[in-house]
C-alpha cells in the first residue's frame, strides 16, 4: 500500500533574473467606469481570507522558438491582457478602505494592470522536472521592493510578470487578487485572456458578470449559524507553535487512484449511514489525521479546526446566479475534533465529520456568513489548531491557460511556506485527479518521515491507550 502514496522531490536551485521592463497595461477601450468611480465588493470578496493575491505560475516549453517569436510572446500576451480588462475592467482599478474597513475597488487615472518583462540566462531544463511546486520560483512572480507582507491596498490587481529562459521556453508568473475572483472565477478570466491571445480578437464565454450587489447582507442581519470556521480561538495547543518557531519545509506526495479507492473503502467500512463518502472526504480526513499524528500535538483535548472551500455556485436558486459570475462564490466549511478523537477514532468518524461540514454549505448558510461578516468583521487571520485544504483538482487549469503556444507543461502554485497551515490537493499535470493527484502540505523537518509514515497506511485500529489527560 506504501507504493500508492510517493514523494515528489524538487531541486532547490537558484534562478538569476533580470528585470527589463515594467508596463502598465490600461483596458483597450472604454470601461463602464469613470475617473472617480467606485464598485460594491461583498462580504465574500472582502472577507479577511481572501484579502490576498494569490500566485500561480506557468510554463511553457519551446526549443524551436526564434529571437522574433520570443519578442513577440510578450507582445501577444500585453495586447490580450489590454483587450481582455474592457469587459474585466474591475481588474485595472484599485482596492480602497471604506467605513468600518470594508473595501471597495475605486477608479483614478493611470491605473491598469502590470505587465513585467523579465529575463533568465538559465534553460528551463535546469528547472528540474516541473512537476510540484517549488519555492525556488519565487524569482519569477514580481513583488515590488520592500512590499509589505499582504498588502492589497492601492496595488495592481493583477500582475503579470513573463520570464523568458535561453532556450526559448518562458513562465507566465501571476498574482491576482483574490478579493476580485475565487478560484473559478481565475480560471474563467485566465481563458478568457488565453483565447484573445490565441485568436488575435476579444473572446469572452461567458460574458463577465460582476455583480456583487447580489450578496448584500440582509436588513437586518440574520446569523443562524455560529460559524466556527472565523472564532477567534486561543492558541493553546502547539500545534501552531511547531510550524511557525521552526521553519516547515514544504513536501509533496503523489496518490494513486488505488490508495484513493481504498481510503473511501476504509472510509466506509463502519458507515451506517445512507449516504456515501466522496474522495475528498475521505482524502481530507485521513490527512487531516497524519498531519496531527506527525505533529503529535499537545494537548489531546484541545479542539482542532479543518476548515475547507466549498463553491455554493449551484446552491443558489432563489434567485440563480447569472453565468459569467467571476467573484468569491465559496463558503468556508469547518469540522471540529480534538486531538483525542483525531488520533484515536476510525477514519470514517473524521470522514463523517468532512462530509457533513461540506454538504452542510448551503445557500442559508452563505447567506449567514455574508451576515456574520456585516455584524462581526474578522480582521485578522485565525490560524489556532487549523488545517486548511485548498482544493485545486476542481479547476481545469491546464486547459484555461493555453495562449497559443500549447498548454503549459506544469501549472499551479508555487510557495505553501508562507502559509504552512494550508495544504494543497493538486491535479498532476493534466492526469485526471481520480487517477492521481498531488498532496501538498507543510512540517517541520522533523516531522516529515512520520507523516509520510502516516499518510502512506490506512490505520483502521483504535488506540484506546492514549493518555487523555497528556
Amino acid at each position: 500500500m506504501a507504493s500508492w502514496v510517493e514523494e515528489l522531490h524538487f531541486p532547490h536551485v537558484n534562478i538569476p533574473i533580470t528585470i527589463a521592463h515594467l508596463l502598465p497595461v490600461s483596458p483597450a477601450g472604454p470601461i463602464s467606469a469613470a475617473p472617480g468611480d467606485s464598485l460594491y465588493l461583498s462580504n465574500l470578496d472582502d472577507i479577511i481570507g481572501a484579502r490576498v493575491f494569490t500566485p500561480t505560475i506557468y510554463f511553457y516549453r519551446f526549443d524551436f522558438l526564434n529571437n522574433s517569436t520570443r519578442k513577440s510572446v510578450m507582445k501577444t500576451l500585453f495586447d490580450a491582457l489590454s483587450h481582455v480588462l474592457v469587459p474585466y475592467y474591475p481588474l485595472s482599478g484599485r482596492l480602497r478602505e471604506t467605513k468600518n474597513g470594508k473595501l471597495e475597488v475605486f477608479f483614478e487615472q493611470g491605473q491598469g494592470a502590470l505587465m513585467v518583462e523579465a529575463y533568465s540566462e538559465m534553460a528551463l531544463d535546469k528547472l528540474g522536472e516541473l512537476t510540484v511546486p517549488n519555492p525556488a520560483w519565487s524569482p519569477l512572480i514580481f513583488r515590488f521592493p520592500n512590499e509589505e507582507p499582504y498588502k492589497i491596498l492601492d496595488m495592481p490587481l493583477l500582475i503579470a510578470q513573463v520570464t523568458l529562459f535561453s532556450c526559448g521556453g518562458f513562465s507566465l508568473g501571476l498574482r491576482l487578487c483574490h478579493c476580485i475572483c475565487d478560484g473559478l472565477g481565475a480560471m474563467q478570466f485566465l481563458r478568457a485572456w488565453a483565447a484573445t491571445a490565441k485568436s488575435g480578437t476579444l473572446v469572452t464565454n461567458p460574458d463577465p458578470c460582476w455583480n456583487r450587489k447580489f450578496f448584500q447582507p440582509r436588513n437586518p442581519p440574520v446569523v443562524k449559524y455560529p460559524h466556527m470556521e472565523f472564532m477567534k480561538i486561543e492558541e493553546g495547543s502547539s500545534l501552531t507553535r511547531s510550524l511557525w518557531q521552526e521553519k516547515p519545509v514544504q513536501k509533496c506526495y503523489r496518490i494513486s487512484r488505488e490508495f484513493q479507492a481504498q481510503l473511501k473503502s476504509v472510509a466506509a467500512q463502519t458507515n451506517d449511514q445512507k449516504f456515501s463518502y466522496t474522495t475528498f472526504d475521505a482524502l481530507a480526513a485521513h490527512v487531516w489525521r497524519s498531519w496531527v499524528k506527525a505533529l503529535d500535538v499537545k494537548p489531546v483535548n484541545y479542539k482542532l479546526r479543518l476548515t475547507f472551500s466549498v463553491n455554493a455556485r449551484n446552491k443558489l436558486k432563489n434567485p440563480p446566479l447569472k453565468d459569467g459570475f467571476y467573484g468569491n462564490v465559496v463558503c468556508l466549511a469547518c469540522a471540529v475534533s480534538s486531538v483525542y478523537e483525531l488520533i484515536t477514532r476510525h477514519l470514517t468518524e473524521t470522514a463523517h465529520l468532512v462530509h457533513d461540514a461540506r454538504i452542510g454549505v448551503s445557500e442559508e448558510y452563505l447567506r449567514s456568513t455574508i451576515d456574520y461578516v456585516e455584524v462581526d468583521r474578522p480582521t485578522r487571520l485565525e490560524f489556532g489548531g487549523k488545517l486548511t485544504i485548498t482544493q485545486w483538482t476542481r479547476f481545469s487549469i491546464y486547459e484555461c491557460a493555453d495562449f497559443g503556444w500549447g498548454r503549459p507543461i506544469y501549472a499551479g502554485p508555487i510557495d505553501l511556506t508562507p502559509t504552512p497551515q494550508v495544504c494543497v490537493f493538486l491535479p498532476e499535470g493534466e492526469a485526471d485527479p481520480s487517477d492521481r493527484m498531488v498532496v501538498c502540505i507543510c512540517l517541520p523537518e522533523s516531522a516529515t518521515d512520520k507523516f509520510k509514515d502516516f499518510l502512506s497506511s490506512v490505520d483502521q485500529s483504535r488506540d484506546e491507550d492514549v493518555d487523555r489527560n497528556n
